[in-house]
């Protein structure tokens, strides 16, 4: 689940796209399509094959708290350094949500964006982004491996853009309403009416896998395997489980700004966060617990892709070369909250406890993570035997749940 901030309708044509095809009006260098995994379509298209001359500037969108040139904060910036030893001038467009960044990234006004996987196979489809050729990003041998080619971030063994960072979607409650603690995401399913008014969920079709994630444990009758992939029992199974939690709910939120005053108040107890809010939660003593939950979570990995429509290509793979490298990826990292992608930046945190706190070396912690990935019509858990559902009937789903 992911942000309208860290500092405080989808595109149909995008959305369409996941249904086996690409939409029309990809990238030039397009030669028609070929099937990907599971009869997933992507355009022709290819890589970068060799950097040139540095074209002398680069348009990023990119998450709040992304990439920060000092105009926020001065003492926050890793882009000025960059366009003094690059000759690349950066400037920057921020989105508040993976179907804002879809939609802005189809303009083709941009070279690079970190999207995250709601949002990577929706560009991929559509001919937005262009596969990347790894080689020529120094950092990436550094990148941890279990980020690498996963179904987020690359079709068919061709990989689509370099891992950024990492987190899960966690449980979170007041330790003085929520007796006794719970360890279970039925905290907010099954038992949610314990807290009624007071449960608080995540404003975003992405979230029905959280639901999808719930009934894979607690349902084993349904036949989950992967909770982006749903067929139509399984999503009709998530969507009824949503629609019985809203009963419940006091609000869904996307501003994190807006969810720690809600914990600290007390008008909610419990529901989905991200570690760096409960972290600045509990520093401005709302008493708060967070935890991964025995069923396991879902979660992000973000991905740094390059526009196939992009001018500045050379300048756009130095950019992402930099974001990723340690130093910088640590800094990010550290300002965003969240582990970082590359191994080695966990030397240069400022906060030396900085991974330990987001698990950025505990590989058994993120396999529990089950981490964003665009539902498609082509099930992502390998059945063939039948259709599952893409992220535009997610997205009705989500409208009905809200006006239930």
């Amino acid at each position: 689940m992911r942000r309208t901030t860290i500092l405080q309708s989808a595109a149909l044509c995008a959305v369409a796209a996941l249904v086996l095809a690409a939409c029309g009006g990809g990238s030039s260098s397009s030669s028609g399509s070929s099937a990907g995994e599971g009869g997933f379509k992507v355009p022709n298209l290819t890589a970068l094959d060799k950097l040139g001359t540095p074209e002398g500037e680069v348009s990023v969108l990119a998450w709040p708290g992304y990439v920060e040139d000092g105009s926020n904060d001065p003492k926050v910036d890793w882009v000025s350094d960059f366009e003094k030893e690059s000759g690349c001038k950066v400037t920057v467009k921020t989105f508040g949500t993976s179907d804002e960044a879809v939609q802005l990234f189809r303009t083709g006004q941009y070279d690079t964006v970190s999207a995250s996987g709601d949002a990577t196979l929706r560009l991929i489809a559509s001919g937005d982004v262009e596969p990347v050729n790894t080689s020529l990003i120094s950092n990436y041998p550094d990148i941890f491996d279990s980020l690498k080619m996963q179904p987020w971030n690359s079709v068919r063994g061709v990989p689509y853009g370099i891992p950024h960072g990492r987190g899960a979607n966690l449980l979170m409650w007041r330790t003085d309403q929520v007796k006794p603690a719970p360890d279970s995401w039925s905290a907010v399913f099954d038992q949610a009416s314990s807290q009624k008014g007071k449960v608080t969920a995540y404003d975003s079709p992405i979230y029905i896998a959280d639901a999808g994630l719930y009934l894979m444990a607690t349902k084993p009758d349904l036949g989950i395997k992967n909770p982006y992939a749903l067929d139509a029992k399984q999503l009709a199974a998530a969507v009824d489980l949503l629609k019985a939690q809203k009963a419940n709910v006091g609000e869904y939120w996307s501003d994190y700004l807006k969810e720690i005053q809600a914990f600290k108040n007390g008008s909610s107890t419990v529901g989905t966060t991200w570690q760096v809010i409960a972290n600045l939660a509990q520093a401005e003593k709302a008493p708060v617990q967070v935890m991964l939950p025995k069923e396991g979570a879902t979660g992000w990995s973000d991905t740094w892709m390059v526009g196939a429509k992009s001018q500045h290509k050379t300048c756009a793979y130095k950019f992402i070369d930099h974001i990723v490298s340690p130093k910088t990826n640590a800094a990010v990292a550290e300002y965003f909250g969240e582990a970082p992608a590359n191994k080695k930046a966990c030397a240069e945190t400022a906060d030396k406890a900085h991974c330990a706190t987001f698990h950025a070396n505990d590989e058994e912690y993120f396999s529990k993570v089950h981490y964003w990935t665009t539902p498609i019509s082509a099930c992502l858990d390998g059945r063939t035997d039948v259709q599952c559902t893409g992220y535009a009937e997610w997205t009705k789903a989500w409208t009905e749940i809200r006006n239930s």
